[in-house]
């Protein structure tokens, strides 16, 4: 992908707009802050624990974009009276590779955001646009993974129409938990 890519998903009566960009420099701060979550730090991967941490996590989501693998999204809110977007999550579409029929996406919302519909409306945006951007190399299906006892994400998976395909056993360290594997084809 050579040009930056800017998904928007409309305000609805309950919720404002959310916008779908690149990871930034710019966002280090805000992606820190939001990584204070105890909640949130259940769930990923990787800590981001201050500065130099965050700017490593942002190269590397912008080193994803070059490499043509790993397209992770900054989700922000929209506020009509605000001078900047309020970073509200993260969306990610991952593994992909020209002839390969599978991908994964994943998401994370920061703990000020949550049961307002962001993972759900960002995760079908994310959808959208890996479909319509990858199916003609191959895309036919995206793979979601979740620790079984994360019920918010389930919940997002199936609202999504990702349906539930199996149990995942553990693998530690990186998932420590039993995981459930939720599948959604492009025909779906």
């Amino acid at each position: 992908m050579s040009a930056p890519v800017v998904l928007r998903v409309a305000a609805t009566p309950a919720f404002p707009a959310l916008v779908l960009r690149p990871w930034s420099m710019e966002d280090v701060a805000a992606l820190v802050e939001v990584s204070r979550d105890p909640a949130l730090r259940r769930w990923v991967n990787s800590a981001v624990d201050d500065d130099a941490d965050g700017a490593r996590w942002v190269r590397a989501q912008q080193r994803g974009w070059a490499a043509g693998e790993r397209f992770g999204f900054a989700v922000l809110e929209t506020q009509p009276a605000s001078v900047r977007d309020q970073l509200v999550g993260n969306v990610v579409l991952k593994e992909v590779a020209p002839g390969r029929p599978v991908a994964e996406v994943g998401y994370w919302t920061a703990a000020h955001a949550r049961g307002r519909g962001v993972a759900s409306r960002a995760l079908e945006a994310l959808t959208d646009w890996a479909f319509d951007t990858f199916e003609a190399d191959g895309l036919e299906r995206l793979e979601l993974l979740h620790q079984v006892d994360n019920l918010a994400s389930c919940r997002v998976a199936q609202k999504c129409r990702y349906d539930f395909d199996t149990v995942l056993p553990a693998a530690p360290p990186s998932f420590p938990r039993d995981g459930h594997l939720h599948i959604r084809r492009a025909d779906a």
